[in-house]
């Protein structure tokens, strides 16, 4: 069977580079100062989308992110993997959205994409660790949803099985398609990009991405595969309400990056009494026990 399948995405700051310009005075990540990467988990699920396209054949993977111009590159990457078409949702109205409000604004744009099969995405962002938006999708949605998932086992006869890690072991648990699935990075990483797809595509763009008088510009005419989808709220028809800081209830004050230093030390060998003496500090000041 073929199966339209959907990856959400996200291109996230590095947060190991988190330094004093890293929030605006708004209480928003400054995105512009630090380094932008292809958020983790997301890349586990897109491998986990690739995989269920070679075991499907005639199935597509598309995937959908929201953010800058520059949020482009995340299609882009997987496009280089495997991926057969993006959509980019940008628009001034998206911008400091919460988990709220950017669920709202990706269940949005798969509502016109067209109900998918299968909708991928990690299971949490590494600028927010609040694996929330996966969830919140599948609720907007009406989906069934399955979180923590280290490997798709099969899809077939209308539903997915899936191996997911929980406290204490694995579960194999099943689930009617269509259907909402949230990707641990223990899962498989996603293969390296394909030498002839990067050639493929390294020329897409989206539409505000591209320059004026670009001098092969004729090529996106050729090759309408290049011009990668961007919509608006208004393409989306997205009530601005619901978008962006009007649509969310939750505010970053600060953010701070803070390194740890001990007050004090203490050397200890690897003998018997030494040990046994931090054993009984230790509980005696409830640091352990």
């Amino acid at each position: 069977m073929s199966l339209k399948i959907v990856v959400l995405a996200k291109q996230v700051p590095d947060t190991r580079n988190v330094g004093k310009d890293a929030m605006t005075p708004e209480g928003t990540v400054n995105r512009a100062a630090l380094p932008a990467i292809f958020n983790p988990e997301d890349l586990n699920a897109l491998e986990q989308a690739l995989r269920l396209k070679d075991q499907n054949p005639g199935s597509t993977v598309s995937i959908l992110t929201m953010g800058p111009g520059r949020a482009a590159d995340v299609i882009r990457e997987g496009l280089f993997r495997g991926a057969d078409n993006g959509y980019l949702l940008s628009d001034r109205a998206f911008a400091g959205a919460d988990t709220l409000a950017t669920s709202y604004a990706l269940a949005t744009a798969i509502q016109k994409i067209g109900m998918p099969d299968v909708i991928l995405g990690g299971r949490q962002a590494i600028d927010g660790d609040t694996a929330q938006v996966g969830p919140q999708v599948a609720e907007k949605l009406g989906l069934t949803q399955i979180t923590y998932a280290e490997e798709i086992l099969k899809c077939a006869d209308g539903k997915v099985t899936v191996r997911r890690h929980i406290d204490g072991g694995v579960e194999v648990v099943e689930g009617p398609l269509p259907i909402v699935i949230t990707v641990n990075g223990s899962a498989a990483t996603c293969r390296p990009r394909n030498a002839k797809l990067l050639l493929k595509y390294k020329r897409a763009m989206a539409p505000m991405e591209m320059p004026e008088n670009l001098s092969y510009a004729d090529e996106y005419t050729k090759k309408p595969y290049l011009t990668l989808t961007q919509w608006s709220t208004t393409d989306i028809d997205a009530d601005l309400q619901q978008c962006g800081l009007s649509g969310s209830p939750t505010k970053v004050k600060n953010v701070e990056n803070i390194v740890f230093q001990a007050k004090e030390s203490k050397t200890l060998t690897a003998s018997d009494n030494d040990i046994d003496g931090l054993m009984k500090e230790l509980l005696a000041n409830h640091t352990i026990g």
